[in-house]
């Protein structure tokens, strides 16, 4: 009897299981994992060993339940002058959701140097610096933003650039002003806003600019900023800072409102009256 219901189903609905007419089952991933090349998603350390040609590298790779990384190598790439430069990859099935791959360790990497390091630095991955100059051997000192050897506090232009990654001033931003007197400093700076524009183009919207000012002092890291305000005069960092030179802050100008504009907060809107019955 069963079969006869069930021919007489296929006839109208075309198959005779488990799925319930008018919804859809997505169908469940098949095949084999692939294994892709990958890099690490951070370099956490570099090290040598005894001899100063053994370079060990420390870097977060993908682990899981299940086998998540292999092949895990550090290469020689084309050196620079001055740097020794070191490509590290492993193989990993992470890049598909099947793998379970979501969490991370630290696995280590080793390559054998053509000659010992010395002064060279060591560029890992492209952007990831390390030098034996100043670091606890056989540990390497990882470098910062401004490289190696940042450049000393001072009024210089370097020194200026070290100013406005302290403050974390925009992409392509513009030194408008500055007074330094290698103590202290004070800067102006904007940087444009609207769309992106030739340097032809009449249109004010290519133009318009949004800018601030910060007050800094220096200390052995570099320029530390201590105060900020589009306020003329010396009171927003005197306020802060009350050693900070009358001198360099007495004759600033209030930085325009296109440049640094107040949103205060909206009022609260009238409830509406009630409507009479």
């Amino acid at each position: 009897m069963s079969a006869v219901l069930c021919a007489v189903a296929v006839l109208f609905l075309g198959a005779c299981g488990t799925q319930v007419a008018g919804r859809e089952t997505s169908a469940s991933p098949t095949g084999p994992i692939p294994w892709t090349t990958a890099e690490p998603s951070g370099i956490t350390g570099a090290r040598l060993s005894g001899d100063g040609r053994t370079l060990l590298v420390d870097a977060r790779v993908p682990s899981g339940k299940h086998p998540c990384m292999r092949d895990l190598k550090a290469v020689l790439t084309e050196p620079v002058e001055n740097s020794v430069r070191v490509q590290v990859t492993f193989s990993s099935p992470s890049g598909d959701m099947r793998s379970g791959c979501t969490k991370e360790k630290v696995a280590t990497a080793r390559v054998r140097l053509p000659a010992p390091l010395g002064a060279r630095e060591l560029v890992v991955d492209q952007d990831v610096q390390f030098t034996a100059d100043g670091a606890e051997l056989p540990a390497l000192r990882l470098c910062g933003q401004l490289g190696c050897t940042p450049p000393a506090t001072g009024c210089t232009t370097a020194s200026y650039e070290q100013a406005l990654i302290a403050v974390d001033a925009p992409a392509h931003t513009y030194r408008d002003s500055q007074d330094c007197d290698g103590k202290w400093l004070v800067m102006d700076f904007s940087w444009r806003t609207g769309p992106a524009c030739g340097d032809n183009t009449a249109d004010p919207a290519c133009s318009s600019r949004l800018g601030d000012r910060w007050f800094f002092k220096a200390k052995k890291s570099g320029w530390v900023p201590i105060a900020e305000g589009a306020a003329g005069g010396c009171r927003v960092v005197q306020r802060k800072e009350p050693d900070f030179p009358t001198s360099m802050c007495k004759s600033l100008a209030p930085l325009s409102r296109s440049l640094h504009p107040s949103y205060p907060p909206a009022s609260p809107s009238a409830s509406p009256s009630p409507s009479a019955s």
